[in-house]
């Protein structure tokens, strides 16, 4: 990993490291390396608000809702904002390539497994409308940023949370010509960490009431991935999508595709009135428990994943009890 910057972007990096709090204060936008040999650190670098580690910055780390948050807002997650330039001038003693062919984004196509990031892929999409078409010999082109958000870990019980973390990888190709006939290859990476709210991590601050919670904390962090119940993918998985958009016409009262389940008459939540439901027949809930009556009800969720926290799986099931309501706040959750 380098960093170089100019003596002057360096010495106003240092005053703003030196002075600020790293949770709290934000940092103006640098141009990284992101790893790899220093001779082929150019021919792609990262443009970003990084300011972490103090000393050599090459990382954004923020807290929820402080400066370097962009939403500004404590709400469970960072907003971050990156861009991908190539034949960067930013270390010109020590890279001065000029000429890509290719530029990859790591899980940036939806194949499928559970790396698959939709924000991996708006900066592929960015990278192919503002660098490509290949080969791209223009000094300093750089992509429009890409918004990221990176969600922390919890609340669970006691209301405790860690931080959260998404890495984001890319690998660039020189043409021949760049490299005197051969492909040089410059892979990179930068981490973008949002720690929890200095305030401690309450519920009833993160999330705007129990379906808020539960869609943000559990469906779309576990559920709603690539190739499981998101929109590409679930057909395949039950013909059940959980992104936000297919509540409540996807869940509530809807019969499961699984036979014996439907057999039972359980539908995938129960709801009886709107402030009523019924878990012992919500087939959402045996699915995460992996309590089955019998060997026919598929597979416990989240699918070859670790069972989801206990503590969520009890918001769920006081949310069902009180009819899953979309709005408002369900006592026991928040």
């Amino acid at each position: 990993m380098s960093v170089h910057m100019s003596p002057r972007v360096l010495a106003m990096a240092l005053v703003v490291c030196a002075a600020m709090d790293l949770e709290g204060v934000s940092a103006h936008a640098i141009v990284v390396g992101g790893g790899g040999s220093s001779r082929v650190d150019c021919l792609a670098a990262f443009d970003a608000a990084v300011n972490t580690p103090a000393t050599k910055p090459r990382s954004i780390r923020c807290a929820d809702g402080e400066p370097c948050d962009l939403d500004g807002t404590v709400n469970g997650l960072c907003n971050f904002q990156v861009s991908v330039c190539v034949n960067s001038s930013f270390n010109p003693t020590a890279c001065s390539l000029n000429g890509v062919r290719l530029v990859t984004v790591e899980h940036a196509v939806d194949d499928g497994t559970p790396k698959f990031d939709p924000e991996f892929q708006a900066l592929q999409t960015r990278i192919d409308s503002d660098i490509a078409p290949y080969p791209n010999n223009a000094g300093d082109a750089c992509t429009t940023a890409t918004n990221f958000f990176v969600p922390i870990k919890g609340p669970l019980k006691g209301d405790k949370c860690k931080r959260g973390k998404k890495q984001i990888r890319v690998v660039t190709e020189s043409t021949p010509a760049a490299g005197m006939g051969t492909i040089l290859v410059d892979k990179d990476k930068i981490d973008l960490v949002c720690d929890p709210p200095v305030g401690g991590c309450d519920p009833g601050v993160l999330f705007a009431g129990t379906y808020d919670r539960v869609q943000r904390q559990v469906f779309n962090q576990s559920c709603a991935v690539s190739g499981c119940h998101d929109s590409n993918s679930f057909s395949s998985a039950g013909n059940l999508l959980l992104e936000a958009s297919a509540f409540p016409g996807n869940l509530i009262n809807r019969t499961p595709t699984n036979a014996d389940a439907d057999a039972l008459g359980w539908k995938r939540i129960t709801q009886v009135d709107a402030n009523t439901g019924d878990p012992a027949t919500s087939y959402i809930l045996y699915k995460l428990n992996g309590d089955f009556p019998g060997p026919g009800f598929g597979d416990r969720m989240p699918k070859d994943r670790p069972k989801l926290d206990a503590t969520l799986i009890n918001v769920i099931t006081l949310w069902i009890q009180a009819g899953a309501p979309e709005t408002g706040w369900v006592a026991g959750t928040d």
